[in-house]
Parts: C-alpha cells; structure tokens; sequence
C-alpha cells in the first residue's frame, strides 16, 4: 500500500509535467515601492481570464498552465495603486515579472476581508491559525511589550500552566511534543522564566503557523503539534529601527539596506535586535508585593539576540544569513538557581530555477540548547542538546494542484545528568541521526480539496524506519461554509525529563530515544522505543458576512506509547525508561470579528487529557476542562493614535495529587552501615495520595488591559507610549501550594506598567 501511495504521487507528477509542455506558466513576486518589502495575499489576475492567485508571504506568486499568447498581468490590493504589464506566454516556457505598488494617495483603510480568506477556500488547513505581527500587537501588551507567547496562550486547544515558568500545552501534548521553529530550526525551550515572554522580538516576525494537529508530512520529528515562526527581512530601501524601555525590559533594533532594494526586485539588507530584562531590579521597588520576601523581588533575568543578513536577486530567488542567541536565568535562593541558553545560526534560501517549474527552498543550522539547575539539598542536574539540521524541498504548481517533496537530516547530541529522589544518577551521553523523506500531494477537484501526504523516518540509534500516512480534505459547500477533516500518523525520538510534580517546573533536560531497557506497561522490555500519536480532526468554516467568522473544530489524538524517564526508580535492576499511554480529545470554538478600528476575537475548549502508567488512569497536570478567552482591540480615532485592548481569560482548575502524609525520610547516605535507629532524619518525605492527580485546584481568571497613544513626529519617525495592567482587578490565582509549609503560592497580582518605544 505504502508503494503504491508512491507510484500514484510519481504518476501524478508526471501527467502534471506533460500537460504543462503545452502551456506556459507566470511567476513574479510583488513588493511595496518605497520600503520593497513583499505585499502578502495580493490579488494578481490575467486580465479578461480565469487565470490568477495570491501572492504568499514572500509576495511571490505562480499562475500554471496558461495557454500561449499575450496578456496583461494585473496585481491589485487594497491602499495601494494597482499596477499592470503585458507579459507574452510561450509554450513551455516561464514568464518571470517583479511588479512594484505604491500607496494610494486615498486612504481606503483597512483591508477588511483579505485575500486569506479566498485561499481558505483553496487549501484544507484544518488546525491552522496563521498569526500576524499585526495581530500579536493586538493584544493587552504585558508589561508594555506585545509577545507572541502571549497570542498563543488564546488560541483554541492551547493550554498555559502560568505566569512563572510558563510552558504551552497543545491540545494534550506535552511542551516536548510540540515542534517550535524559528527560521526552520529547533528552538528546544522558546520561553523565558517569566511567563510572558518568548525569545522571539514581535518587531521581527513576518508570520507564524500554529498547527494544533493534523499537520502534513513535510513536518516530522514531534507527535503532537508545530509552531512555525518566520522573520522578515530588513529594511531594503533605508536606515531605521526602534529603541523602547519599560519596568519590564529594554529592547532596541536596528536595520537598513546594505545594497538598496531596486524596481526589479535585487537588494541585499541587514537586520538586528537586542533585549535585556529589567525586572529582578525594578521589582524590588515597583512590585515588591509580587513575593513574599522582597529582597528578592521577581528573580526571573534574560537576554536575547537575532541577526539577519538577506540577499534578494532579480529573479526572485533569495538567501538569508542569520544567527542568534538567547539566555535566561531564575535565581531564587528559596528554591532553585537555573540557567539555561539557547543559541544557533543558519542559512535558509529560495532558489526559483529561470527554466524550470520546480522551486527549490532550504536550510542549513545548527541549534543548541543547555540548561542547569541547582535545587536546596539536591544533587544538580544538566542537559545539553545540539542538533545539526540540513533540509531541501521541491515545490511544483501546477494549475489546481500542487506536489511538494523533501529530504531532512538532523544529528542530535544529548548529554544529560540527573540523580533521582532515590540517590540513584541518571545519564546519557549520546549522538544520533534522523533522516526524513516526504512527499505531499494537493488537488482541487470542484468544490472538494484533497492533500494526501506521506512521511517515512529513519531514527539510527534505535535503528528503526517509520512509515506515517497522512491526508487532509476541504469540501467546500459554498461562498460561506467549509467541511474539513485530517488524519495522520506521528512519531518522536525526543523526550523530556520535567515532572509534573516539581514546584518550579522550569528545568526541562532532554534526551533522544534511550538505547537501554524501556520497561512496557506489563513490565516487560519494549522492542519499538519511538513515541507515537495518531491524530484525527473534523470541523466546519462558517462566514456569517466579510467581518464575521466562525471555526469549530473536534479532535481525537491518541497516543499508544510515551517513553518516560522512570523517576521512580529504587534500586539498579529496574528500569531508566517506561512506557505510559494516552488519549487527548475534546473541542474547540472559535469566533472572530473585524471591521476597521475593532477586533474581536473569542474562543472556547473543552477538553480531556488522560495519561495511563500501567498502574491508573490519570488527568494529566494540564488537563483543563474548560478554557475561555475573549479578546477585544478598539481604536478609539479613524487615525488609531490612541487604541484600547483587553483579554479575558478565565480557566478551570488544574489536577493535582493530594496528600495523604509525612515521615522522616533518611536517604541512608552512609550506605548500608547508617544506623536506621540512632540516625536524626533532616529530610521530611511526603505520602502521596494513590489517585494520581485526584485533586482539582480552584478556577483561574484573570483581565489585562492597556492603552496605546502613537505620536508621529514625521512620516517614519514617531513615539508610542503604552499603559497596561497585568491581572487588572487583581485576582488571587494559584500558582502551586507548599505542601511541608502548609502555604499558598499564587501567581502574579496585579501590575500596572508603562512603556515608550521611539522609531525612527
């Protein structure tokens, strides 16, 4: 079956490939005339034909199989000029224009129903949310700075455990299961200690793809969802950037043309950022009520940096250099020091071929990641990650399909080190190849999309290759609503060693499939040590008029087998790895509303997540039954020089194992001579219940808000002063509860801050 899969993909390619020697194809890409940066989703139409589509994130567009003759190319948005050419098509021959718009000298406004909403109607992205910088900005911005984290935390099905620490959950998977590239590579910990903020600066982000699940094949290596963050180029056409500070943070960018982007689309710009936390000082005197010791003060500290070089030819084609590192620390006496780093660089590019119908795009980068943590009375424990990563892909368009193939390479080196409750140590030092083969199939046929896929994987430390089907369909019943359903297979080589019981749950080592003895449900060794998840998605799209959407999506995402570290272990004999089951399932809605000047936004998820370890069945510590946001962007002038955000989030209570006792626990340090009866235990142990995660903590619920003022000083300079609160009416959430002390933690109360971000 898996070759016959195969054979239909090359058979397919190859009918494409003779019905196109017959006719010519369009390519070009649009930019903006002053800045040259591309225009995103813009119209572009043969005049008086039937032939035309939208330009992608790179402004680039493909109209396939146009007979021969002579036409006038046309490319329309909205605010801009529209623009035409008369382009000659040959028969097997391709057309390549770069076309130039300038700004309307009207002001139309907003667009208020994009282009992205017709290419809903031509692709299936079922558990999909594409997610603009313009969107991100959005949001209440906490602490004054807008973050991508802080979107992600309300779309449908994504789980955050809270303000410290804060790790995602996506609709059951665990953060180790969830894909988080930057540019095309790993970012194995994306988050900083403080929960609002990623490593990612909102400045720089061009796009990103949130896929919950369901995802194609040309995304592998993680069962359980991807979040696929893209930047943008630098400035082509002039100098500029920002510097901006608040209690917060400080943060600057910088960027400009190296060679000054010209009409025919060649130029080469630079691109860079910086930011450095503020608050472990400034908590001290502006949020001392935020801890309970205020020599502390918020003790969370970070620093990232991203570079970007990017070259643009005439023909379209592009290479981008780019390198960054990101460090983070928690430094609390009272519980733990942490540190950890995150650093790496590349080279991705778009190579358009002039005589060819394929285009060529990939990455070669490295990424790393290591992270340390020093607990009271505890041995420490490290981890170090550092992955190779090389990729190329073939894209073919044809004139209503598409097929796209790969081939990815990754060395991953891992060296962890970890002593359990029990004294015992815990480590792996290895290195390992994965090597990854796919190929991806997309057909309109009427009102019904299909988009078959197939992924196979080779994992050489476990000497295992994987077969993964994957499909996604999109019927269009109309203008207005669109059925779509995705089914898939996954598997994983990568798992974590946090646990769920830890008070600060910010130390997250990392380890590739063990080599040694994975104990199975019944105890027994297993022979396959891949983690796997099969995914099955079902929904509809309804527009109730161009300002008006809605998306209900339910979803099944079981998963046969998760390799643990068996944190458990008691004595040599046993064990260092488990095998646990689960299932994910539940539901997701999701409305949106947007008119020039407001933006609403809300969501709903019910769910369930349960995990199985051979012994119960068990909610997982993120199993959040009910989820809700609300969010709601106003600009209060036509000119939106003052707007106003809020978010609404409000969530029912995590799981937790209650507690049944205490004793004296000795840890029996001396070795088999510690006399049991005259020895003093220091350490007090903890009984736990036997219902695993029986517990529910209370509802959390929390409002932010903010208001943004923009100054214009000129045309490309100006100042924007940004007010917000943090948990505005100051809700007493908790964070976890001391069990030894008998003492409430909460998360954050409330935070008013103030920002100012100068442009120039």
């Amino acid at each position: 079956m898996k070759n016959s899969f195969v054979f239909v993909l090359i058979l397919l390619f190859g009918v494409i490939v003779v019905g196109s020697a017959q006719t010519g194809t369009v390519r070009g890409n649009i930019y903006e005339k002053e800045s040259g940066n591309p225009v995103i989703y813009c119209n572009v139409q043969l005049a008086g034909t039937k032939f035309g589509t939208t330009t992608d994130l790179d402004g680039f567009f493909v109209i396939s199989n146009v007979p021969p003759g002579e036409y006038r190319l046309v490319a329309t948005y909205i605010g801009y000029d529209s623009i035409s050419m008369p382009v000659k098509v040959k028969a097997s021959a391709i057309v390549y224009q770069a076309l130039t718009l300038s700004e309307s000298a009207i002001n139309l406004g907003e667009i208020s129903i994009s282009a992205a909403r017709e290419q809903s109607r031509t692709t299936v992205n079922i558990s999909q949310i594409s997610v603009s910088q313009k969107q991100i900005k959005a949001l209440p911005s906490v602490g004054g700075e807008a973050d991508i984290v802080q979107y992600l935390q309300v779309i449908p099905g994504i789980i955050s455990t809270g303000d410290q620490g804060g790790q995602i959950y996506i609709r059951g998977g665990a953060p180790v299961q969830n894909k988080i590239l930057l540019d095309g590579l790993n970012i194995f910990n994306p988050f900083h200690s403080i929960g609002f903020y990623s490593v990612f600066e909102t400045e720089l982000i061009k796009n990103v793809d949130v896929l919950t699940g369901g995802f194609g094949a040309e995304y592998g290596g993680r069962i359980s969802a991807i979040v696929d963050i893209k930047t943008r180029e630098g400035n082509k056409a002039r100098t500029s950037g920002f510097v901006s500070g608040g209690p917060f943070m400080m943060k600057g960018l910088i960027e400009g043309p190296i060679k000054k982007f010209k009409e025919g689309g060649s130029s080469v710009s630079y691109v860079f950022t910086a930011k450095k936390s503020l608050i472990d000082q400034t908590s001290k005197t502006l949020y001392s009520y935020a801890t309970a010791n205020d020599s502390i003060g918020l003790p969370f500290t970070f620093q990232d940096f991203y570079g970007k070089v990017s070259v643009n030819t005439s023909n379209g084609s592009r290479i981008n250099v780019f390198g960054f590192n990101f460090a983070d620390a928690y430094k609390n006496p009272l519980l733990a020091t942490i540190d950890w780093k995150n650093a790496g660089g590349g080279v991705n590019f778009n190579l358009i071929p002039s005589g060819s119908n394929i285009i060529v795009d990939g990455l070669i980068g490295f990424s790393t990641y290591n992270v340390g943590i020093q607990e009271k009375d505890t041995e420490p424990r490290t981890s170090d990650i550092d992955e190779l990563s090389a990729n190329v892909n073939f894209t073919f368009f044809g004139d209503k399909n598409e097929i796209k193939y790969g081939l990815e390479m990754r060395s991953i080196r891992t060296d962890f080190e970890f002593v359990n409750p029990f004294g015992l140590r815990l480590a792996q030092e290895q290195n390992t190849t994965e090597l990854g083969f796919y190929a991806k199939y997309r057909q309109i046929l009427g009102k019904l999309i299909i988009e078959p896929s197939l992924r196979t994987q080779y994992y050489s430390s476990l000497g295992s290759i994987t077969f993964e089907p994957r499909l996604g369909v999109k019927l269009n019943i109309s203008d207005k609503l669109r059925f779509k359903g995705a089914a898939g297979k996954y598997t994983q080589n990568i798992l974590s060693t946090s646990n769920e019981r830890d008070v600060v749950n910010l130390f997250n080592g990392f380890l590739t499939g063990p080599e040694s003895i994975v104990a199975g449900l019944d105890g027994q060794p297993v022979k396959n040590k891949l983690q796997l998840s099969n995914h099955l998605v079902g929904g509809f799209e309804y527009d109730l008029n161009n300002n008006i959407q809605f998306n209900i999506e339910g979803y099944y995402k079981d998963f046969p087998q998760l390799i643990v570290v068996n944190r458990n272990k008691t004595d040599r004999s046993q064990a260092d790895y488990v095998v646990e089951t689960g299932k994910a399932y539940g539901v997701d809605f999701t409305f949106k509303y947007e008119v020039p000047g407001l933006y609403v936004w809300a969501t709903y998820s019910h769910g369930y997540v349960n995990r199985n370890d051979g012994e119960q069945e068990y909610p997982t510590v993120f199993d959040r039954r009910h989820n809700v946001n609300m969010l709601i962007t106003y600009d209060l002038d036509k000119k939106g020089s003052w707007q106003v955000s809020g978010r609404w989030n409000m969530g029912s209570g995590f799981p937790f194992t209650k507690t049944k006792g205490f004793y004296n626990y000795l840890d029996y340090l001396g070795g088999v001579g510690t006399s049991y009866q005259t020895e003093n235990p220091d350490n007090i142990g903890i009984l736990y219940s036997d219902e695993r995660n029986g517990g529910r903590l209370p509802y959390y619920h929390r409002f932010d808000l903010s208001v943004l003022k923009k100054i214009s000083f000129s045309k490309h300079s100006g100042l924007e002063v940004n007010f917000s609160v943090t948990n505005a009416y100051d809700r007493p959430n908790i964070f976890y509860f001391d069990r030894l002390n008998y003492e409430r933690v909460n998360q954050l109360p409330i935070l008013p801050s103030a920002s100012a971000k100068l442009y120039f």
